[in-house]
């Protein structure tokens, strides 16, 4: 069953259950699918349905920020609870030696030097780790293995 499948099949579950959060939530994605595949006149697949669902957490993390720096104690919890529904639909996340280890191999196959050389590695990374690691803290750990 593809990740969109899985989707339609929750929202189907969480009407007859009357569960509103988390309708409301699974609404969310297959507006934000629905969306990226029209502007992109594409049918996506499990890997862009991931990315979709990635940028939507990275959104609500941004949005916590901001509401803690306004005091919104209400808006931090809707959003931690969206992004505990939208993580439901992530792969099993790696442990930090997990990805250590897929940033020595990115760097072995891509056979990068330098910090000029990362973008070679960072792709190699990207299709390992995608959906499965935090993507900025891995670039992080790339760079500075790379720097130093």
């Amino acid at each position: 069953m593809s990740l969109k499948d899985r989707i339609t099949e929750d929202m189907k579950a969480a009407m007859r259950a009357k569960e509103s959060e988390r309708l409301g939530t699974i609404r969310m994605i297959t507006a934000a699918i629905k969306q990226r595949e029209v502007d992109e006149r594409i049918q996506l697949d499990d890997v862009q349905v991931l990315s979709v669902i990635e940028k939507m957490i990275k959104t609500r993390k941004e949005s916590i920020e901001q509401f803690k720096i306004g005091s919104r104690d209400d808006l931090v919890a809707r959003e931690s609870k969206e992004i505990e529904l939208l993580q439901a639909y992530l792969p099993a996340q790696l442990s930090e030696g997990e990805v250590d280890a897929l940033i020595r191999e990115a760097i072995a196959e891509s056979g990068a030097t330098s910090i000029k050389e990362m973008g070679k590695a960072m792709a190699l990374l990207k299709q390992k780790a995608q959906g499965r690691a935090d993507m900025a803290a891995a670039s992080a750990k790339l760079k500075a293995k790379l720097s130093g």
